[in-house]
């Protein structure tokens, strides 16, 4: 005897969050809730519900990729267990080859910006053009107006640059006080924080 076809509803935000994950698959930065909810019109808390319902099905050790909040927005990033798979593809051109210098004035211009050339060049004691030029270049810096309305370009850290670091917000950088003494002591801190990530 054949047994009757048991129809089962299917979570309502079983949709949405499909298309959640395609947004945010096909983002380029980090998104918002507020831009989430724009994108997939319709109401922020389901979208912070269908966020948790991706964020369990993509966490860590259960998936390749997983859903992290991240640069003050969400993001789909490698599983540690894929990170040196894909870094070998893409070689992580952002996080390669950044001298002492450039993590210095990257330093220098989370915990300051926005801050200046000429007062990077004062803290760390060597002029900073070349290097600041390098840091926008690769994205983890970029133009915040000038000093006084019209005086010096001053910069700040960009959103890459805290994906990059695996940072919320700069919030979460360390508080300088607990660092010591010197950019070396900020450098060092920087540098770890990196290489944690990128582990």
């Amino acid at each position: 005897m054949d047994r009757p076809l048991r129809l089962v509803a299917a979570n309502p935000l079983d949709a949405l969050a499909r298309s959640l994950e395609a947004v945010l698959v096909v983002a380029s930065q980090p998104l918002t809730l507020a831009e989430l909810a724009h994108a997939l019109d319709d109401d922020p808390e389901r979208v912070e519900t269908a966020l948790a319902l991706l964020s369990e099905r993509f966490r860590e050790g259960r998936s390749g990729i997983v859903l992290e909040k991240v640069a003050g927005g969400w993001a789909f990033r490698a599983s540690t267990d894929a990170a040196a798979a894909c870094a070998r593809l893409f070689e992580r051109p952002v996080q390669k080859g950044l001298s002492a210098a450039a993590v210095e004035t990257l330093a220098i211009v989370a915990y300051l910006g926005p801050v200046s050339r000429p007062a990077i060049a004062r803290i760390r004691g060597i002029a900073a053009d070349s290097t600041v030029a390098g840091l926008i270049e690769r994205g983890l810096i970029a133009e915040a107006g000038r000093e006084n309305g019209g005086g010096a370009v001053q910069y700040r850290v960009t959103p890459l640059f805290e994906r990059v670091f695996g940072l919320e917000s700069l919030s979460e950088l360390p508080r300088l006080d607990d660092l010591g003494d010197g950019a070396d002591a900020i450098r060092d801190r920087l540098v770890a924080v990196a290489e944690k990530r990128t582990a």
